[in-house]
């Protein structure tokens, strides 16, 4: 019989033996840290993860490999029920690279019961990654929880503003994600947002500019005003 740490086994040679240089190299200039990667695309990654199926166990063994495709199936086949605020802390502060930290907030960590709590206390951590995972959370949450009122996201938008002027790449991406995604939820919000983009954009400060200008440019689209009216 076969344990996990026999499939977590056959996994990760599995994902050794796709190694593509290539792939490898693209991800570096997307400023993806490859010192543990083997350059397997996500789609592979996402069959893997559907053949597999979803296991709390296994998900710990190939998160713990520090291997970047395990660590991305591990966010796929993770079960969000079974993950605890501890683990989310201990993988938040072991991210080190920006698509892990997107996959992980928006395949696992969006569907835990703290989501809305730990995209607040990230947001206004020093740590880069754990800071952008906060507006992360807060971006895909926009996005993928239909039913929670406009309550929570109005909160969102002063944090949006604090940490707009934030000039690390990717924070100020992030942020300005948060805030374009909040804006498109529905009419209200998409009002609140541009208001709090109108703030931001008189910040002294190149980041907080840019991050206003963007999130303009698209709330106030024609394309995101008639989705919006329908």
């Amino acid at each position: 019989m076969k344990t996990e740490k026999d499939l977590s086994d056959k996994i990760i040679n599995k994902i050794k033996s796709l190694h593509n240089p290539k792939n490898v190299a693209g991800m570096a200039r997307y400023g993806i840290d490859t010192k543990n990667a083997y350059g397997v695309p996500i789609p592979i990654l996402r069959k893997m993860a559907k053949d597999i199926g979803k296991n709390h166990t296994l998900a710990a063994r190939l998160w713990d490999s520090g291997i970047h495709e395990a660590r991305l199936l591990a966010c796929f086949v993770e079960v969000p029920s079974a993950v605890e605020e501890k683990q989310m802390e201990n993988w938040v502060e072991e991210f080190d690279s920006w698509d892990v930290c997107d996959q992980c907030c928006s395949n696992l960590f969006d569907k835990t019961p703290v989501a809305y709590e730990k995209a607040m206390k990230w947001s206004s951590r020093s740590e880069e990654f754990v800071k952008r995972a906060g507006f992360v959370l807060m971006a895909v949450l926009s996005v993928h929880d239909k039913k929670t009122g406009d309550k929570i996201f109005l909160k969102f938008l002063p944090v949006i503003k604090k940490a707009s002027s934030d000039d690390r790449n990717y924070v100020k991406k992030a942020v300005n994600w948060a805030l374009r995604q909040i804006g498109k939820r529905n009419i209200f919000l998409n009002k609140a947002a541009i208001k709090s983009a109108g703030e931001i954009q008189k910040i002294n400060s190149k980041s907080a500019r840019w991050v206003a200008a963007d999130a303009l440019r698209e709330l106030n689209s024609a394309a995101v005003k008639n989705r919006l009216k329908k």
